[in-house]
């Protein structure tokens, strides 16, 4: 996926608050290419498109009815 110009940039910690996570994770996570991340050259940080998460987070949709259905 392409970002477009006018995509917002986000940081670790940024993500993490998007997606209800530790931020290790998301650092894991990008490490280990199961989150859509990049890092400037010789940089250390991870950097991630706004877009990308979005639609990374609509690969896996979830079924309400189910949720619904199980016990709490």
């Amino acid at each position: 996926m392409v970002a477009r110009e006018d995509d917002k940039i986000l940081g670790a910690q940024e993500v993490a608050d998007l997606l209800d996570m530790n931020v290790q994770m998301v650092r894991k996570y990008a490490r280990e290419g199961r989150l859509p991340a990049y890092r400037l050259p010789g940089g250390r940080t991870f950097k991630f498109f706004r877009s990308e998460i979005l639609a990374y987070l609509r690969r896996f949709p979830v079924d309400t009815d189910e949720m619904a259905a199980e016990p709490t």
